[in-house]
């Protein structure tokens, strides 16, 4: 697999662009002919999108049409025809009166004609279909409605023949009018720019906003069951409790101990989505050797439990399970009064809980589930998402490349779509959206998506192929700002980093109340339910990926459906899966955390080697300062810090963050490691690919295993001063504490801090180039490496030799670190961190 040819690096940042957002209407009037108002009318409603003009065509319904003197019947239905554009009403059979309420939109950058036909015609399966009648209306005569003005009245139209006589030909009542996107009937109108779609695949264009189900964390704690036979009588029980909610199975563990009165007071947590249309399903278990048979079930609907919002715990109850094993007779049995196994528990639908379908790095909404949790919105959030450029094309139709792109933006609950604009790689959808926003310390994601699902013969098994993905984060914005940029659409594929197109936004956050956003700023990241009775690590990751599926299968029910493949990119539904790439990237990320500590650290070995002596001899200054008046130590920090904060005010980022190639080690990764990113759970892989990178993953093991052995060796040090393990160490170093206790009781703590901060600062020519005493003395002590493990490993087997050396290199010793892999199934790789530069680069050694 080769490497792509290395990119622009510009084409991967954000670029500024200067739309010509807001409502702008031409000059002439109604009255002068035009057609348009007359004004050059701004406006803040629909302020952060490119306004697009169209011609609207509403047809409402048609009476007294003529019928057919051949089939006595008359199957109507409207044909609108603008130019070479037509679009086409659905017919209706045998009737004479007929109601469409269909809304046709035209765009005026289009429009090609000066005559708006619209033909009402009679439906013939047979033949050519009949002429009824037709209304023509003048392109210069059509009014303008500027929103928020009440919508145009539809009015009655008597159809003409092909003569232009209006006699016995019927009525049609419509409504025309110049408009923009800001219509409130452009989400549900018939686009010219769709014309070619048809069948079910018009729903499928239009834009639509989605709202995620209501989620809750449902809790069942199995406390006993009382009552447990099983099959063979001789055999004491000994059971467990399955629990399933929909595609959702939990079990309890084994009870302790083979009793009749079992005993596991456990929780087992679900994720339910309002409306409830699943029950819960309770069945009792026993294990008889190897197999497991049935002792009891029950089916338990989720509105018999009660809705918590806090943490005080909920009544129990007991249920009768009804009974299993009877063979033949168990309808009949069941219905018998007798004494039936029963079990305890404590479930309730938990509303104080965020339920998570996404990561919380880049989480949208930190609600709790129940409304009455809510706090007030903080602010508004609004996107106007204008337009793409540059896509490509994605699948490929008549024998040509083309790409129908329609973009997705989800912030907390709400979800919106915009329309499908056909084989154009330049698409403008200039659609704006709103949300309300609770905390500022959340992220929208915005995503582009190819429409495989246009009613062609590809229909239900295509998927909807991903184009690209940026995410905003709120707070990284200033407020009442408007931003208008360009975001790169990068996707990391198989062959590498690849650049799809480029999205053109206009947004805008808006605070509501700045004293409400400053005080989130104090509260904990998730609702109180997190803290005050929190769920495992294991429980998250299971609960986030089983809510994430029933938020894929609530959306894909609606119409036009937002698909599960969409859902589950927007979502980051893989994003815990293995990959060597975010490994690198994560690594590297700590190395640039720690580097103002070396940075720091550099510098203070400067003073103390006298690299610059204006420096020390300043530093000298300020540390005899800080010795005689103690109290000024802390705030000449947070001085210095606030100064810092000032001084980088200057060089604060002019734009909202976006992926970083670097960082991320999206144009440094390697070939074979992109391959094993896409490798599906489990590998497909032959077994010599899996056997390398297995080898590689105990090579990159290895090394993380020498970090961890030397911490701990270090830690074991320290131990040792005081454990005896060594005698003769330890008797030093007692003695040598109590030294140091009396030295210290008599002498004043100043000058002990003088004095040492003297010798620390001492000059070269004082300083000895041999490792100091202390130092010496600490790494004589002894570790438990030699009895736990050995580092330095020779294994000879069939003549093949391994060895594992002990060369690594602590990352925090060095202002460069550099690290590389020896050996058989080794990756020849080293990477290079560089304090000067910003992020990681990768080069073959």
């Amino acid at each position: 697999m080769s490497k792509p040819a290395a990119a622009n690096p510009d084409d991967y940042k954000i670029k500024d662009t200067k739309p010509q957002l807001g409502e702008r209407w031409p000059h002439g009037g109604i009255r002068g002919g035009g057609g348009w108002i007359s004004s050059d009318r701004v406006t803040s409603t629909y302020d952060l999108v490119e306004q697009m003009y169209y011609l609207y065509v509403r047809v409402v319904k048609a009476r007294d049409l003529p019928i057919n003197p051949i089939t006595a019947s008359c199957d109507p239905y409207v044909e609108v025809k603008l130019g070479n554009y037509k679009g086409k009403t659905q017919h209706f059979e045998k009737r004479t009166y007929a109601e469409w309420k269909q809304v046709f939109a035209f765009s005026k950058d289009k429009i090609q004609s000066t005559v708006l036909e619209v033909y009402v015609k009679d439906k013939d399966m047979i033949s050519r279909d009949d002429y009824l009648g037709k209304v023509v209306f003048d392109m210069n005569e059509v009014p303008t409605r500027v929103p928020p003005d009440s919508p145009l009245a539809p009015q009655w139209y008597r159809l003409e023949d092909r003569k232009g006589d209006k006699k016995s030909r019927g009525e049609i009542m419509l409504a025309v009018w110049m408009g923009t996107q800001a219509d409130e009937a452009f989400s549900e109108a018939w686009h010219s720019d769709a014309a070619t779609v048809h069948g079910e695949g018009v729903y499928s264009v239009r834009s639509k906003v989605y709202v995620s189900p209501k989620l809750w964390y449902l809790r069942v704690n199995v406390i006993e069951a009382h009552d447990v036979e099983s099959e063979d009588k001789s055999q004491p029980p000994q059971v467990f409790v399955k629990a399933q909610l929909g595609n959702q199975i939990l079990k309890t563990k084994l009870s302790a101990t083979k009793t009749t009165n079992p005993l596991w007071n456990e929780d087992l947590v679900f994720v339910a989505a309002e409306p409830f249309e699943e029950s819960l399903v309770l069945t009792l278990e026993n294990k008889a050797g190897s197999k497991e048979e049935t002792v009891g079930r029950i089916v338990l609907p989720l509105n018999a439990f009660e809705k918590r919002l806090d943490h005080r715990p909920v009544h129990s109850r007991w249920f009768n399970l009804e009974q299993f094993g009877f063979g033949m007779l168990e309808g009949e049995r069941r219905m018998q009064l007798k004494f039936s196994t029963r079990i305890h528990l404590r479930a309730s639908l938990d509303g104080g809980y965020h339920v998570l379908d996404e990561s919380t790095m880049y989480i949208s909404d930190q609600r709790p589930t129940a409304r009455q949790l809510w706090k007030k919105a903080i602010g508004i959030l609004e996107i106007g998402i204008l337009s793409a450029q540059g896509l490509q094309g994605m699948k490929t139709k008549d024998g040509k490349k083309t790409t129908d792109a329609y973009c997705v933006a989800k912030y907390g609950l709400k979800w919106v779509r915009t329309r499908t604009i056909l084989d154009n790689f330049n698409p403008k959808w200039n659609e704006q959206y709103t949300w309300e926003v609770y905390d500022p310390c959340t992220v929208v994601t915005l995503g582009v998506f190819d429409n495989a699902h246009l009613g062609g013969e590809q229909g239900a098994t295509a998927k909807d192929a991903r184009i690209g993905k940026i995410r905003i984060r709120l707070s990284t914005l200033e407020t009442d700002r408007i931003y208008t940029h360009s975001y790169p659409l990068l996707v990391l594929q198989p062959s590498g980093l690849k650049k799809t197109g480029e999205l053109q936004l206009a947004f805008r956050f808006t605070c509501l109340s700045l004293s409400n956003m400053i005080y989130l700023y104090s509260q904990p990241l998730l609702p109180k339910m997190h803290y005050q009775h929190p769920l495992t690590i294991h429980q998250l990751d299971s609960l986030r990926y089983q809510a994430m599926n029933i938020v894929a299968v609530r959306l894909g029910r609606a119409e036009p459906p937002l698909r599960k493949e969409v859902v589950e990119y927007m979502l980051d539904v893989d994003s815990h899966m293995w990959s060597m790439r975010r490994s690198k990237a994560n690594f590297f990320r700590i190395v640039s955390v720690f580097s103002g500590v070396l940075s720091m650290s550099k510098w203070l070995g400067d003073v103390s080697n006298w690299k610059n002596p204006i420096t020390t001899i300043l530093v000298h200054i300020l540390f005899f300062i800080l010795v005689c008046f103690p109290e000024l130590i802390l705030p000449t920090i947070f001085l210095y810090m606030f100064l810092i904060g000032i001084w980088n005010f200057r060089s604060r980022p002019r734009h909202p963050p976006h992926m970083d190639t670097k960082l991320s080690w999206a144009e440094a990764v390697q070939p074979d490691e992109l391959d094993e990113e896409f490798d599906t759970f489990p590998s497909s892989k032959t077994q010599d690919v899996t056997k390398m990178r297995y080898d590689r993953l105990r090579s990159v093991a290895g090394r993380i295993q020498t970090v961890v052995g030397d911490i701990a060796t270090q830690g074991e040090r320290f131990q040792a001063l005081l454990s005896w393990r060594d005698p003769r160490a330890t008797c030093l170093f007692v003695v040598f504490c109590l030294i140091v206790a009396v030295a210290l009781y008599v002498t004043p703590f100043r000058i002990v801090v003088l004095v040492a901060g003297l010798f620390v600062l001492r000059h070269p020519r004082f300083r000895s180039k041999m490792p100091s005493v202390p130092s010496n003395f600490f790494r004589r002590l002894p570790a438990r490496a030699d009895i736990s493990c050995s580092n330095d490993i020779m294994i000879d087997q069939e003549g093949a030799t391994f060895y594992t050396p002990n060369y690594f290199l602590h990352p925090l010793l060095s202002n460069t670190y550099r690290w590389g892999l020896r050996g058989t199934g080794s990756f020849p790789l080293t990477g290079e961190y560089n304090q000067e530069r910003e992020g990681v680069c990768l080069e073959s050694s």
